[in-house]
């Protein structure tokens, strides 16, 4: 997915609800905004990288049916950072006490929590650094693991609170750690063509 970053700051510092509104009046768009203002644009995905995205919504899908510990999201879900930003990740997961603490309202904008888990599958036209910078910011912001699953390189990199990023090299699994108790996701489909 490639994408074009908007620097607004001459015309307008561009604030949520104003945000909000233009992705309102511009649905066939996929935008974020960083803490600064700055909108991002993104180009929809290519069929092997959507194809992947839905197989690892899938697999968290049906954990999350089984356990029913939170709420699973798709990457048209908006998420409003306590830094200020509104990001869309991958894949997203939610604690059910924190999803259950929001007000209908809330549940039907952008949620304004960050995260407890997300995924991040970085396609042939996305900028690594840029990728790496927008992990790290959930993780800044309150989210407990971050997933960075680079398919070309077939490496994956773990972020959590506290800790240098960990890269594992084709792993054939992940483990959900002690965010996601019982959690394996299988990569052997990510890693195939």
């Amino acid at each position: 997915m490639s994408q074009l970053t908007l620097n607004l700051d001459s015309v307008l510092k561009l604030n949520r609800e104003q945000f909000y509104q233009i992705c309102q009046d511009n649905p066939e768009l996929k935008l974020e905004r960083t803490a600064t203002g700055k909108l991002i644009i993104m180009s929809p995905t290519g069929g092997e990288t959507g194809r992947k995205n839905a197989n690892l919504i899938l697999q968290l899908g049906v954990w999350n049916q089984q356990t029913q510990l939170g709420e699973v999201f798709d990457s048209s879900t908006g998420f409003s950072l306590p830094n200020g930003a509104d990001r869309s990740p991958d894949v997203a997961w939610l604690k059910k006490s924190r999803w259950e603490s929001l007000s209908q309202q809330q549940r039907e904008t952008f949620i304004p929590l960050c995260p407890d888990f997300i995924i991040e599958l970085l396609s042939a036209t996305d900028n690594l650094k840029a990728t790496q910078s927008k992990l790290q910011e959930y993780i800044d912001n309150g989210c407990q693991l971050g997933w960075l699953i680079n398919q070309k390189q077939k490496t994956v990199e773990i972020y959590r609170p506290n800790q240098e990023v960990e890269i594992l090299n084709q792993p054939s699994s992940l483990s959900g750690e002690d965010v996601l108790p019982g959690f394996s996701l299988d990569l052997n489909q990510i890693w195939s063509y």
